[in-house]
């Protein structure tokens, strides 16, 4: 891989959300958790593993590789942490009983909707998983935004782009929209109108929100976690 993820640069991004995040909050159409230590602190380890997954070329949209989308939504709740793991194991459990059995929403349906997709850009391909993951029902019990943001982020740097990175000047134009989706249930006929175009729209904001600072050349880049 000629570049990897560049972790400092998206800490620092994501340090700037969370000091301005009251104020990106109060504008917010539908208002957000508070981001704290913890929520920038996961997100960094996820991206750490994103990039570990690019670099080894783990293909992750297979069958052999499903529970990789387990553990990304794993990181974000709770880190990489042992103790964090065991306090969260109910939880944990309870996910990955949602993510196979769920009929409508679960991994079958983002699996199969991706590889329908296959031959779309890469833009377009990160735009609608990120629909199925976070649409109803939601592929996660919790943590689909930031989970979606990250697997986002894996289609994209594995065809060399830079990740999704939430900022402070991206921050309403990505949480806006996404509790629309949020807000669609998958197979409504409100969603088979409405889908299309906002991925159409979402693919063109994150191929604006494109930044090359959030990679870096192979030969410099950080170690992962």
């Amino acid at each position: 891989m000629p570049y990897r993820i560049n972790l400092s640069a998206i800490e620092a991004s994501l340090r700037g959300v969370e000091e301005a995040f009251e104020r990106i909050n109060a504008a917010l159409q539908s208002h957000r958790d508070p981001m704290t230590d913890d929520v920038v602190e996961n997100m960094v380890e996820g991206y750490a593993f994103i990039d570990k997954l690019v670099a080894e070329r783990v293909e992750i949209f297979t069958l052999r590789n499903v529970p990789v989308l387990l553990e990304i939504n794993n990181i974000v709740l709770c880190g990489t942490s042992p103790e964090k793991r065991s306090e969260f194991a109910s939880h944990i459990r309870a996910t990955e009983k949602r993510f196979y059995e769920e009929r409508d929403g679960g991994i079958r349906d983002l699996m199969e909707w991706y590889e329908s997709h296959d031959d779309e850009s890469a833009w377009k391909r990160a735009a609608g998983t990120y629909v199925r993951i976070l649409s109803k029902p939601q592929l996660f019990i919790e943590g689909n935004h930031r989970s979606g943001a990250l697997v986002m982020s894996y289609i994209l740097v594995s065809e060399g782009k830079p990740p999704f990175v939430l900022t402070v000047e991206n921050a309403a134009a990505f949480f806006n929209p996404s509790s629309v989706i949020r807000d669609t249930a998958k197979k409504s006929p409100t969603a088979m109108y409405r889908f299309p175009g906002i991925k159409k729209r979402f693919a063109k904001f994150l191929s604006n929100q494109s930044d090359a600072s959030y990679l870096l050349p192979s030969d410099s880049a950080q170690a992962c976690a």
